[in-house]
C-alpha cells in the first residue's frame, strides 16, 4: 500500500512539471492571443472613429432656397438628414423639394426617400419619386437616376424609367418632362401594361395631363396584344385614358387566336379605334377592311368587331369569297 502511494504522488509530481513545461513554451503565444484581441477592440474603435470622422458634415431638418441672378425663388429643397463625405456627392434622406416659376407660384412638388446634389447644383434621385404636379396630377416615377433642373425647369432620366399611371405601368429607356405645362416624353421603346392584362409596345411615347386629359401619343410603330388579339399599327397610336379610347394609326391588322393558319382570322383595315370603356374590347373602322378566314375571305367599306362576342359586323360594298 506504502509503495502505491510513493507511485500515486510520483505520478502528480510529473504531471505538474509536464504542465509548467507547456505553459513556459507557449506563453509567446498566449501572450500574442491576448494582445491580438486587444488589436481588433482598438481597431474596431478606430474604425468607427474614421467613420464619424470621414463627414465633412451632417445637419438634421435641412433645408434650402435657390433664387436666380434675378433674385426669383427657383425651389425650397428639404430634408431629413444632409450629409456630405470628402470626395462624394451630399447625400439627402426623405427628401423634398417644391419648385417656382417666374412669377413665385408653386411649381410641383417632388418627394423622394433618397437624392444628392451633383457638383452642378442639379438635384439627382433615386428610387421612387413622387412628382405633384401644380394642376394636382400625381405623377409616380420609379427610377436609377432622376434629375431635376432648376434653370430651366424640366426634369429628365437618361436611364430605364418606370412610370405608374391609375390604370397602367409604362416602361421606358428615358423621360424628359415639363414643368411647365405637365406633359411628359417616354423615350426609347415604350411598354405599357394595362390593368386588364393587355400590353402595348410602341416607342417615345409623349404623355399630356393639361387640362384635365390624359393623353397618351406616339408616332412609332404599335403592337397592342390583348387575351385573345394582336393589332399591329405602323403609324403610331393615341390613348384617351379619361374615355378609354385607343386609336391606333395607318395601315392595321388585327390577328386573332393565332391567325387563320390556326382557325383564327384575320383583318386588315385602317386606322383603327378600340373601345375599352366599361371593361369592352371593341375595333371599330371607318375604312376599307379585308377580312379572312379558313373558310372565307371577305372585303366591305367599315367594319365592328367586338372581342368579346367574337362577331364582326363588316359594312357598305361587301364582298365576298366562301369555300
Amino acid at each position: 500500500m506504502a509503495a502505491f502511494q510513493i507511485r500515486k504522488i510520483q505520478s502528480i509530481i510529473v504531471f505538474i512539471i509536464v504542465m509548467i513545461a507547456i505553459l513556459w513554451l507557449f506563453q509567446d503565444n498566449i501572450m500574442g492571443i491576448s494582445l491580438f484581441q486587444k488589436n481588433i477592440q482598438q481597431s474596431d474603435n478606430m474604425q468607427e472613429e474614421i467613420n464619424e470622422a470621414a463627414y465633412l458634415e451632417r445637419i438634421d431638418n435641412f433645408v434650402l432656397k435657390e433664387y436666380s441672378n434675378e433674385q426669383l425663388l427657383l425651389h425650397i429643397l428639404e430634408a431629413g438628414t444632409y450629409s456630405r463625405k470628402k470626395n462624394k456627392p451630399v447625400e439627402l434622406l426623405n427628401v423634398k423639394v417644391t419648385t417656382y416659376d417666374e412669377f413665385g407660384q408653386q411649381g410641383v412638388l417632388l418627394t423622394s426617400n433618397r437624392a444628392e446634389i451633383l457638383e452642378s447644383g442639379e438635384i439627382f434621385f433615386n428610387g421612387e419619386v413622387n412628382i405633384q404636379s401644380k394642376n394636382g396630377i400625381s405623377h409616380e416615377i420609379n427610377s436609377e437616376s432622376l434629375i431635376v433642373f432648376s434653370n430651366n425647369g424640366q426634369i429628365k432620366s437618361d436611364r430605364k424609367v418606370t412610370y405608374l399611371g391609375e390604370n397602367e405601368k409604362i416602361d421606358a429607356q428615358g423621360m424628359e418632362m415639363n414643368i411647365e405645362d405637365d406633359t411628359m416624353s417616354l423615350i426609347g421603346k415604350t411598354i405599357i401594361n394595362q390593368d386588364s392584362g393587355s400590353v402595348i409596345e410602341t416607342e417615345n411615347l409623349f404623355v399630356s395631363h393639361t387640362d384635365g386629359k390624359k393623353l397618351y401619343k406616339s408616332a412609332g410603330k404599335t403592337v397592342y396584344n390583348s387575351n385573345d388579339n394582336k393589332v399591329s399599327a405602323d403609324k403610331g397610336i393615341d390613348l384617351d385614358m379619361n374615355e378609354n379610347l385607343m386609336k391606333l394609326f395607318g395601315e392595321v391588322e388585327i390577328l386573332s387566336s393565332g391567325g387563320s393558319t390556326m382557325g383564327g382570322s384575320t383583318i386588315e383595315s385602317f386606322d383603327l379605334i378600340v373601345d375599352q370603356s366599361n371593361g369592352n374590347e371593341v375595333y371599330k373602322s371607318n375604312d376599307s377592311t379585308h377580312y379572312q378566314t379558313q373558310v372565307s375571305d371577305i372585303r366591305a367599306k367599315r367594319m365592328h368587331y367586338d372581342a368579346k362576342t367574337k362577331k364582326v359586323k363588316l359594312i357598305g360594298g361587301v364582298l365576298g369569297v366562301f369555300e
